[in-house]
């Protein structure tokens, strides 16, 4: 006889989310009454808590029973929602499993329209892949309104766009779209959405009517969609602007649309506007409104609007269109040559001395027909030129332009002054609020330190009040301790703060401290030197919080650059003597290489009171002037062409590889009173250094993401540091990879020798591919000389070799230092050029240039006039005179005339 099963409805339902059996929950919850579900919560949460910390596969079936059973025991919708939708019970499948969307469409119509609405409204980075196509099928059945969110908005595009789930969908995009209902509603959100490009840009292996900009426009030309409606959504997107890759998809959305020239004209004013952004936006209007007003449809005050906007613009070829465009309304009606020139003054201004030579030309060719009305304005707006076209705009407008004066100073950024970190944190709670301030991403230095500080002071303190403050912020940044592959960094500063709340084991914390397992710090194999110096930090970090517990940490820098004033270094150690206590070796190690020097006798007479092992080091230390930095020798690194192929790798890229590198010896680094060394990981920031095919591959190829912390580990030996960072400055500029150069302004502003390495390093940020890395690179540039610390001569001559092997390109170096030099440094840039020129020039063939060549012998032009320099530059006389009328030849002679040197006769 089979025993009857006596126990309650809520008791099988818990033990169906015991042992991982979702399918039985529907049946078991259907026949509950609200009360009785209720009742059930308590056991639930707990059984959560227990399999929070458990991914293996074994607790699958257990998080999705307890997603099931908490759906259909939390009554009120909102708890429901963020039940559902909680990550730590959410399986792979997301909202899209059977039992819970047949435990939801058991509820009551209105809750499930609320509970839907709460999914639906949750940030994106919250939802599953699988998740749209639940959220979908449950608005349709419930009858709910039809939801608006971003994430929902987000779903939807790539559901029509790749299917459910990531499956090819059956037949075109366009054939979706016109049998789907959603369509109306969220096509208007769609254009307010942000990173859309990766759905909404056109694939170029699909065909039109399986892209959005092809069927949209075949919807709007049959009438499934308004064309009108239509056509304004996506200007007004494009007015409105955004990030690149989602205006050129919004781009070509209008492009497929092809409006007619009725349409533009009811839309000119958005077209005007268009003239602001993004350059290819920028272009396509610039087009249609010349098509306008060649046709006669653009009002005459237009034209000056939109040359307003355009010629302000950095972009050159926007530019050239521009004068053009004026030189040819002209040309159709000279009634309009008066607004022509005025407009075309408007170039005077641009940096590029070719285009202010342009705008002179329109206004040359048409100031005849414009009469003398326009010379008033037009003298004024030549004050902006370029002093090298003041003899040409003085004969043509009549005006005596003033020689410039003496030669101005540079004008240089203030020495950047370091700046203080706050005092310690003072609660638990300011503990916790700083640690989520971390672990949401983008911490500086300071905040990272203090949060790291104060975990180890306040565990000593109050160890249990910290872990009460600690608790909300470990329930939403839950410790993962599994494979790892990215580097450490900043953020795991959340093994510190779990090990403190007893939620890594002491013995994994203690085997991962001594290298007795893999560190859930470490990577395989693919940690960089300062991700393993961090790794070493925190490990060590993590075992003083769960048994030594030391009253504070010696490395805690006292500036936001990383540096330690040897006053405070000293107050440490004398703090752990007091209490007994000793501090870390890695924690030690990082002091002593952060500690700045000092030959004051009252710091160096406490430190010789010391009397601990690490408080004698200390006192040696500073005895000794710390660290001494390493000699720098300039080595060429060409791998060539190996021997057998590399089958792993689709592309040896390396063989192509010429750069110009900086070798180290590596140092002597004192020993402690008794022998003692500094950690592993600190002496490897310090190891003996070169270019190699490995160094140069592993930062390609793990994608290492440089930051400021890594400088703070070496505050005062910015050589060292850009010796061994130097392949990802060199692959800014030959390889167009991007993010290292944005470290150089910190590198400026750290201490000790700018030899070789430093300027190595700024040589390729000035020629990066991207610009706001060539940006970075001038801020660095500016910083260095206004500190005393940049050699121009010794960057001039990097440049012009890096040049020479092909290692950067002229055409990113010009832009980079016409934008120092418009800050007013212009004797800063000049000394740069003046030492690269005669490399430059002596390399140019006779045939042709490199692209952006004729660019720099402007800048240098300008550089020399303003700053007064004088006296021949090697190269420069013989490349002036040279026959011909090319730009380079042109700007060669304005240089040799601008430095008075005497045209060599021919």
């Amino acid at each position: 006889m089979a025993l009857r099963d006596t126990r309650t409805s809520g008791e099988k339902v818990v033990d169906a989310c015991r042992t991982g059996k979702p399918s039985l929950l529907p049946g078991l919850l259907a026949g509950m009454a609200p009360a009785e579900r209720r009742a059930c919560l308590p056991e639930l949460k707990e059984l959560r808590k227990q399999v929070r910390e458990d991914w293996s596969t074994s607790s699958r079936p257990v998080r999705e029973a307890l997603q099931v059973a908490g759906a259909g025991c939390h009554t009120a919708p909102a708890a429901a929602a963020t039940w559902i939708g909680a990550g730590d019970i959410a399986g792979r499948a997301g909202l899209d499993t059977p039992a819970l969307v047949t435990v939801i469409e058991q509820q009551p119509a209105d809750w499930q329209a609320d509970v839907v609405a709460r999914l639906a409204a949750r940030r994106s980075t919250a939802w599953g892949w699988n998740d749209y196509p639940a959220i979908e099928r449950l608005v349709r059945r419930s009858g709910c309104p039809v939801p608006t969110s971003d994430a929902f908005v987000e779903g939807w595009l790539r559901d029509r766009t790749w299917g459910t789930g990531g499956s090819r969908r059956p037949g075109s995009l366009l054939d979706v779209l016109r049998a789907d209902d959603l369509l109306p509603a969220l096509l208007p959100r769609l254009f307010e959405l942000a990173e859309v490009a990766g759905s909404l840009a056109p694939a170029p292996n699909r065909k039109p009517e399986d892209t959005w900009p092809g069927a949209l426009a075949e919807l709007a030309r049959t009438g499934g969609l308004d064309r009108a409606e239509l056509l304004a959504l996506c200007l007004a997107r494009l007015v409105r602007g955004g990030r690149a890759n989602d205006q050129r998809a919004f781009l070509a959305v209008l492009e497929a649309l092809a409006p007619t020239a009725e349409e533009n004209v009811r839309h000119v004013r958005d077209h005007v506007a268009m003239l602001d952004g993004l350059s290819t936006v920028a272009a396509r209007a610039q087009q249609v409104l010349a098509g306008l007003d060649e046709s006669g449809l653009l009002a005459s005050d237009l034209l000056a609007e939109a040359s307003d906007v355009v010629l302000f613009r950095t972009e050159k070829k926007l530019v050239r269109a521009q004068l053009a465009w004026l030189d040819k309304a002209a040309r159709r009606d000279p009634a309009r040559a008066g607004s022509v020139v005025l407009a075309a003054a408007g170039a005077f201004g641009h940096p590029d001395t070719a285009l202010q030579e342009r705008a002179l030309n329109v206004i040359a060719r048409h100031l005849p027909a414009a009469g003398p009305a326009v010379l008033p304005e037009l003298r004024l707006a030549a004050e902006g030129l370029n002093p090298v076209h003041h003899g040409r705009a003085a004969g043509l407008l009549g005006l005596a332009l003033p020689a410039p004066a003496g030669a101005p100073a540079d004008l240089l950024p203030p020495v950047p002054r370091p700046q203080p970190l706050a005092a310690p944190i003072a609660t638990p709670a300011e503990v916790a609020e700083e640690l989520a301030a971390v672990l949401a991403g983008g911490a500086d230095v300071a905040a990272f330190e203090r949060t790291l500080d104060g975990l180890v002071r306040h565990a000593h303190q109050d160890r249990q009040a910290l872990v009460e403050a600690l608790e909300p912020v470990l329930r939403v940044h839950r410790w993962q301790d599994g494979q790892r592959w990215a580097d450490c960094g900043p953020s795991d500063v959340l093994y510190v703060a779990a090990a403190v709340a007893g939620l890594v084991p002491p013995q994994r914390v203690w085997d991962g401290l001594h290298g007795r397992g893999r560190s859930p710090l470490r990577g395989q194999g693919n940690s960089t030197l300062f991700g393993r110096w961090f790794a070493a930090r925190l490990e060590e970090a993590a075992w003083q919080v769960t048994a030594a517990r030391p009253p504070l940490l010696l490395a805690v820098p006292s500036v936001a650059s990383g540096a330690l004033d040897a006053a405070e270094l000293v107050a440490r150690v004398a703090a752990h003597e007091a209490a007994g206590t000793r501090p870390g070796r890695v924690d030690l190690s990082c002091a002593l290489l952060r500690v700045v020097p000092t030959g004051d006798a009252a710091v160096l007479a406490a430190a010789g009171r010391l009397i601990s092992p690490a408080g004698l080091w200390v006192a040696a230390w500073l005895r000794a002037g710390g660290l001494p930095p390493q000699p720098s020798e300039r080595v060429r690194f060409a791998p060539g062409r190996g021997g057998r192929p590399d089958h792993r790798y689709q592309e040896r890229w390396w063989e192509g590889l010429v750069r110009y590198e900086v070798a180290q010896p590596g140092p002597q680094v004192p020993e402690g009173p008794g022998g003692e060394g500094l950690a592993q990981e600190c002496l490897d920031l310090l190891a003996a250094t070169g270019p190699g095919v490995q160094r140069a591959r592993s930062q390609v190829e793990w994608n290492w993401n440089p930051t400021p912390h890594w400088l703070a580990a070496l505050p005062n030996h910015r050589e060292e540091l850009a010796a061994r960072l130097l392949d990802g400055f060199a692959g800014a500029a030959d390889r167009d990879e991007r993010g290292a150069p944005q470290l150089l302004p910190y590198l400026a502003e750290a201490d000790g020798p700018a030899g070789p390495a430093v300027h190595l390093a700024l040589a390729y940020g000035l020629a990066a591919r991207h610009e706001e890395d060539r940006a970075a690179a001038v801020d660095a540039l500016l910083v260095l000389a206004a500190r005393g610390d940049l050699d121009g001569g010794l960057l001039g001559t990097e440049l012009a070799e890096l040049a020479g092997v092909g290692a950067l390109k002229p055409s990113r170096l010009a832009p980079a230092l016409a934008g120092a030099a418009g800050t007013g440094a212009y004797g800063t840039v000049w000394s740069v050029l003046a030492g690269a020129l005669p490399g430059l020039s002596a390399s140019l063939p006779e045939g042709g240039s490199p692209r952006g060549s004729a660019e720099l012998f402007a800048v240098a032009a300008d550089c020399a006039r303003r700053s007064g320099a004088r006296g021949a530059v090697a190269g420069v006389t013989a490349l002036a005179a040279r026959g011909g009328s090319s730009r380079l030849v042109r700007e060669a002679r304005a240089l040799r005339d601008a430095l008075g040197e005497e045209p060599a006769e021919r």
